[in-house]
This record gives C-alpha cells, structure tokens and sequence, in this order.
C-alpha cells in the first residue's frame, strides 16, 4: 500500500519546524508499513542560491535542502520536485510520479499545494489536508479563493469545524478532525530540565487578517501583545525563536523592554536537527495562537506543541477551543494573562508531573503510530 504526500518543504528551506510537518506524516506513515511518495514543486523565481540571490532550478538551495533531509531520514527514492509546472523533475522521474499515484491507495494534498492535474487525476483518491485553518474556509465564502477544488475529501486540524460555535465556515464540505501527528520514535523522553519556557513562531506569517461578517480575524501578532508582560508577572525565563522584521519596532522594543529573550529561528531552528534539538533543550513552551484560531474557536492545535509534548516538555497553551485534550497536566490552557501567570506557577511548582503528563498526552493523543490508522479509517483507506 502506498500513500502520497504533496507540500511545500522545498518552497521553505532551512525552517525546521515547517519541514517536520511533512516529516511526521512521512515517517509515521512508513512505520506503519506504508511505502511513501513526497511531491513537491517548484516555480521560476521561488529558487535561491544561500545567499538569497536567484539561482537556477538543479542549483538552488531549496532542491540541495530538500533532498539532504530526505536523504538524512531514508526518504532519498521517495522525493520528486515538479519545476516551472513539470518541464523539469528532481528525484523520482514525472512518469513514475503518476505510476506511483495511480497505484496509490489517497493522495493527501497539503494546503492543496500540488497543481498539477495530470497528477492529482491519476490519484484514487485526492485528499485535501489543512494545516491553517480558518484561512482558506473563509477565502473561499467571501469568492476570494477556492483551494479545495478538485478534492474528495478534507482533513483538518481545526479540531472543531462544524461545531454550532466554530466560526470557521464549513462551505458545505464534510470536515474530518486530524491532531498534528508525530513520530515518537524521533522524538524521545528528554530526562534533563531545561531552563526556560520557548517557542518558535512567525510574528505575521504568509497571510493577512481578514474581515469577516463585520469582524476582523487576525494574526499571532495581535494575540502576542496581550501577553507582553508575561515575564515580569511571572517571574520565569521566557525566550522566543520570532520570525520578526527589524522593523517592527512598535513590537521589538516593548517585549525587549517586558524582558522577553528573543533567538534568531534562522541559527536554533534552520532544519530538522536544530530544531528539535531546541525543543528538547527547553523547559517547556508558551504555545500563543493566531487571533483568527482564537476568535473563531477553531480548535487549532500546533504540530510543534506536540513534539514538545512528545519530548516531555508540558505546553502551556492559549485555548482556541482544545475540546477533548486533557489540559490540566502537562498540557496547561489559559485565554488571559492572569491564566497565562498561573499556569506557569502550576509548571514551575511540580516540573516533573507535568513532564510526565506531556509524554503521556502525546502517546494517547498525538502519536503517529494511533493518529494516522484513525486517519485512514476515515478517509476509508485499508
């Protein structure tokens, strides 16, 4: 049986956390006896060389990352690139692609990434997968955009799409709740305290806020500042890998100023390695959510908690409607920053149970090896 994947790691090199994504679904999927295809593509202008300038396709840093990760993992047979709409391919040849796909049991579409129709025909079924959710929902009711097209079915990890208080439209599509899977096996109990709550977040991210029905939903940004003085009510060593412009001064200064440490993701976080080392050598993580998750009660959880759960780092999270987690121990939900203050009291006074109950909650809730079998039932695959 085979599953093939689609996304954009190559798109985004040398950001670590954006590559475990395809990464968990990858190796979870193959530890579950799966034979695994990864899809990527590529268009004129995305290629750099590591200098940032523009580099030609076979020469360009992101096809070098791509496939140093798939290699370093024993992924190097299970990568294709599809260049300026399939005139060129890296790794697995495009007719073998379609080969492969047309005898696959679902191709699973991240964000509906892959275009390319001769591909997603060959597909018994074509799955869309979201990971942002709310954003896409909401492009296609307001005639923006319409990434599902062409789908037959829908993953998300919007826990809660479809519920009476979930704002995130449905668009009358049938929505199947998925929790951020990851592999335990690569990501082990860390025995050791680390000294610091971390986290590694983009400060905007790739999309703007959006109106919708007379609300503004917006970005990690506009959740952050409520929090700006977490560090000095709560006494506790907070330091952030942010993506954040220089010139965000309006931002910079006051958490400088709220004694927030800030790290830059490009030197702790700028592939696989480095960025799981990072998280394994912190305490625990601040997890701050999109406004738009917030506000629309979407249920959202990160893939990147989950591997600090997994790593028995307790997350202290902000509630976007985490329905059926059990928070409490090890994983610690607040919507204030009275919650928020509390919460790291609750941490920082019994470290060890909360270490304990964050691996326990990634066995029960999070680990591959249970989230994607229930995946495929649903998606009615063997």
């Amino acid at each position: 049986m085979r599953i093939v994947l689609a996304g954009s790691l190559a798109q985004r090199p040398f950001i670590g956390g954006h590559t475990w994504v395809f990464l968990q679904y990858l190796l979870g999927l193959r530890r579950l006896g799966y034979d695994v295809l990864f899809i990527d593509r590529l268009e004129p202008g995305m290629c750099i060389r590591e200098s940032g300038e523009p580099a030609p396709f076979r020469d360009s840093v992101n096809l070098l990352y791509l496939a140093e990760v798939m290699e370093r993992f024993g992924l190097g047979d299970r990568w294709s690139v599809l260049y300026d709409g399939g005139r060129d391919v890296a790794g697995v040849p495009r007719e073998e692609v379609i080969a492969r796909t047309r005898d696959s049991a679902a191709l699973i579409n991240v964000m509906g990434y892959l275009e390319e129709e001769e591909i997603l025909a060959a597909a018994p079924v074509r799955v869309f997968l979201d990971i942002d959710p709310g954003f896409g929902q909401i492009w296609k009711a307001l005639g923006l955009h319409d990434l599902f097209r062409g789908h037959d079915r829908f993953l998300t990890v919007g826990g809660r799409i479809g519920a009476a208080d979930c704002e995130v439209p449905t668009v009358g599509l049938e929505w199947i709740p998925i929790r951020p899977p990851v592999d335990l096996a690569e990501w082990p109990v860390q025995t050791d305290r680390g000294s610091r709550f971390t986290s590694v977040a983009s400060w905007r991210g790739a999309f703007e806020p959006l109106e919708y029905e007379g609300r503004t939903l917006g970005l990690r940004v506009h959740e952050f500042r409520r929090f700006f003085e977490l560090p000095e009510r709560s006494g506790s060593e907070f330091e952030v890998a942010l993506d954040i412009d220089d010139a965000e001064t309006r931002d910079l200064i006051p958490l400088g100023e709220h004694g927030w440490k800030l790290v830059d993701p490009g030197r702790v976080a700028a592939d696989p390695w480095r960025y799981r080392t990072y998280i394994q050598e912190s305490a625990a993580e601040l997890m701050i959510a999109k406004n738009l998750y917030v506000e629309t009660r979407s249920g959202w959880f990160s893939d990147r908690s989950a591997c600090y759960l997994a790593s028995g780092r307790p997350v202290l999270a902000q509630d976007t409607g985490l329905d059926g987690l059990p928070a409490g121990e090890g994983l610690v939900t607040f919507s204030t920053l009275e919650e928020a203050v509390a919460g790291v009291e609750e941490i920082e006074r019994d470290y060890e149970r909360h270490s304990r109950a964050a691996r326990e909650i990634a066995e029960e809730h999070f680990a591959a090896e249970r989230v994607l079998p229930r995946m495929l039932k649903q998606l009615g695959v063997r």
